[in-house]
């Protein structure tokens, strides 16, 4: 998938937090510590994980609305953290907004806890701030 084509999906995604341009994603497929999972063939979701030593974080998740209540966050999610174990992850930090009800289900569900909270860290013209959630999952 193009950082072009991640970008168009990612402002599909997103508003809060701002959507990443074509460059941000060009410039995380250029790093070898970043991890890109599709979902197929004709992508309708994606998940970039970066791996630092031990600790991976994934950067974000995006999964097309029409697309979405499927399975295919939790597929792209879950294919990527055995990806980062695979490579020596113990932990995996992701951070998410406080308001985004769907995606903190999908990360309960799939081991992740609340670790700390970023209060107004969110913000766009226009809009009240909104906190972000970090939550961390141990990858054994």
């Amino acid at each position: 998938m193009s950082a072009q084509a991640l970008a168009a999906l990612h402002a599909r995604c997103f508003t809060i937090p701002p959507p990443w341009s074509a460059e941000s994603f060009a410039a995380s497929l250029g790093d070898p510590a970043c991890h890109l999972e599709v979902t197929g063939a004709a992508p309708t979701g994606f998940a970039l994980f970066r791996l630092v030593l031990d600790e991976a974080e994934l950067l974000t998740l995006a999964v097309a609305p029409e697309a979405r209540r499927a399975g295919l966050g939790r597929a792209v999610l879950s294919r990527g953290l055995e990806a980062m174990r695979s490579k020596g992850a113990r932990r995996c930090y992701l951070e998410v907004a406080a308001s985004n009800a769907p995606a903190i289900a999908l990360y309960h569900a799939t081991g992740f806890r609340e670790c700390a909270r970023r209060p107004g860290y969110y913000r766009s013209a226009g809009t009240t701030p909104c906190d972000a959630l970090v939550f961390r999952a141990e990858l054994g």
